[in-house]
């Protein structure tokens, strides 16, 4: 199905079998997939902007106003990550028990609670447990995402992943561009440094709680309605262009039996999954079930529509069936190449500004922390560029839709973005440049592969283990973060977590070893389609 610009706006096309959208109405919330569309990614942006809300005022004001040295205000930033990380890997499998929406909403609102307690630090100690628990916010990334790919179909989920993820991440931007200008309004309008900061958590803190109770109150878990009802599908009929709905066509469903184990095998008839298949007569009856509006190439399946069904219907996980996502190969790409690019840009989001008051002191705290800002708004144009990138050569350079050559494709942009970010690190690092056009422009086209690497990771993600896509999606946002720790760790004994260019160049470094090391791995585990 080729782009059209009425696919931003009408209610999409949808997959007869999933229903889930088969484009995305983004500028249409009315629509329920318009609404969850939102939410994801606007959820997602408030967590992200609350969860870096202390890094902006840190350099200079919260330093000096609780009496910290750069190695307590290195020590903040990975003790920030660490209940992200926990956080999840828990949420991947409560995504599969519960589902996303509730999952999501609850860590906003659980995440709250610490953000409203921040104000209230005096000391370091008192730094690393608020930003302990703050971290339970970046937690949301996992059900973020989920929730996404519970809506949209394989011809344009990576697209969806990537804009709902980057528009999230764009958070990271939003907080290094909003908390010095409510902070520079506070101190204007008479209140002390002291007091201004703690002010300025408010802010964030109502964003969160009302999007929190919004999302819970006003977005559906599944197309089907409750996550309880996730099991129901439409018919196991193809789409025939020249039929004419009726009403009880429309709405349609049956119950899709299987476990996660019950991975389906191509070709196969087996009569009490595929009556249709053995009863030509019960076949011709078959009444045909619409799309939204007509379309040909949402009907066109290489296998039983059921099987389909089947394949992506996600279930509560069984620890059998975690050991299995976890020890799959697949799973380990995309921990090690998440844990690259998004951990890379954890750790460089939370000293960006640092390193650039460090070059430029004549920044000051609230130009450095706007030209930092760039690297985290960059996110709402790389990481959905990753997704859509992704997302063409999967349609069009591969051998068209679920052809084995397009996942390979999809596999090898993660590569590439993940070995040519190594490289521009290594060059970033080396330089150390003191000229603000070297400095600004070597960053932001560093930017462009990294973040590009996080949209094409979960473009490629939901083929893989589909009925297991909570655990797996949990996995890779832990690796996210386990990155954001190790490479936090870096900076911060880079003498004394003041050397960020010699922190840019050994993180290069393991992107670029990664990124080549695990070109191998095929996209698929062995026997799936």
């Amino acid at each position: 199905m080729g782009f059209k610009f009425s696919h931003l706006y009408k209610p999409p096309a949808v997959n007869p079998v999933t229903l889930k959208a088969r484009s995305i109405p983004f500028f249409n919330p009315i629509d329920v997939y318009g609404r969850v569309f939102f939410f994801s990614w606007f959820g997602f942006m408030i967590a992200f902007w609350a969860w870096y809300t202390f890094p902006p005022l840190l350099t200079h004001t919260i330093k000096y106003d609780l009496h910290l040295t750069p190695a307590e205000v290195a020590n903040s930033n990975i003790v920030s990550l660490c209940a992200t990380l926990l956080v999840r890997l828990v949420a991947g499998p409560l995504c599969d028990w519960f589902g996303p929406r509730k999952v999501f909403g609850g860590l906003l609102l659980v995440g709250s609670i610490p953000l409203g307690l921040a104000p209230l630090v005096h000391n370091a100690t008192g730094l690393y447990v608020s930003r302990f628990f703050i971290g339970i916010l970046g937690g949301s990334f996992v059900p973020c995402q989920v929730w996404s790919t519970g809506f949209f179909d394989k011809n344009v989920v990576g697209t969806a992943n990537a804009l709902t993820g980057g528009f999230g991440n764009a958070g990271g931007g939003i907080t290094y561009f909003i908390m010095p200008a409510i902070f520079d309004a506070l101190t204007g309008s008479g209140h002390s440094a002291g007091e201004a900061w703690r002010l300025t958590f408010l802010v964030p803190l109502a964003m969160v709680i009302t999007t929190g109770i919004a999302l819970i109150l006003l977005c559906p878990d599944t197309p089907t309605g409750k996550w309880s009802d996730r099991h129901l599908h439409a018919p196991d009929t193809i789409l025939d262009a020249e039929s004419t709905p009726t009403a009880s066509e429309k709405n349609s469903i049956v119950d899709i039996p299987g476990h996660i184990t019950d991975l389906p095998i191509p070709g196969s008839t087996s009569p009490s999954l595929y009556p249709s298949l053995t009863k030509e007569k019960e076949k011709e009856k078959s009444p045909a079930l619409p799309l939204s509006t007509p379309d040909l190439e949402a009907a066109r399946f290489p296998i039983p529509t059921t099987t389909a069904a089947e394949t992506e219907l996600v279930q509560a996980p069984t620890a059998a069936a975690l050991l299995r996502v976890a020890a799959s190969p697949q799973t380990l790409f995309h921990v090690l190449t998440y844990m690259c690019s998004f951990g890379t840009e954890l750790a460089v989001n939370a000293i960006l500004a640092s390193y650039y008051a460090k070059n430029f002191p004549s920044l000051g705290q609230t130009a450095a922390a706007n030209w930092a800002a760039m690297f985290g708004f960059l996110n709402f144009v790389t990481r959905p560029a990753g997704g859509i990138v992704s997302d063409l050569l999967y349609k069009y350079c591969g051998g068209g839709e679920e052809s084995n050559g397009s996942l390979w494709l999809k596999k090898g942009w993660v590569v590439v973005c993940g070995a040519v970010t190594g490289v521009l690190l290594i060059v970033i690092g080396r330089l150390d440049p003191h000229e603000y056009g070297l400095m600004f422009g070597l960053v932001a086209v560093m930017a462009v592969f990294l973040e590009a690497g996080n949209g094409a990771n979960f473009s490629l993600l939901p083929h893989v283990h589909p009925r297991a896509n909570g655990v797996l999606s949990g996995m890779t946002g832990a690796g996210g973060n386990l990155g954001g720790l190790v490479f936090a760790v870096v900076f911060r004994f880079m003498d004394g977590g003041t050397n960020y260019a010699k922190g840019f160049w050994v993180i290069g470094v393991i992107n670029l070893v990664v990124a080549v090391g695990v070109s191998w791995i095929p996209p698929l585990p062995k026997g799936q389609r």
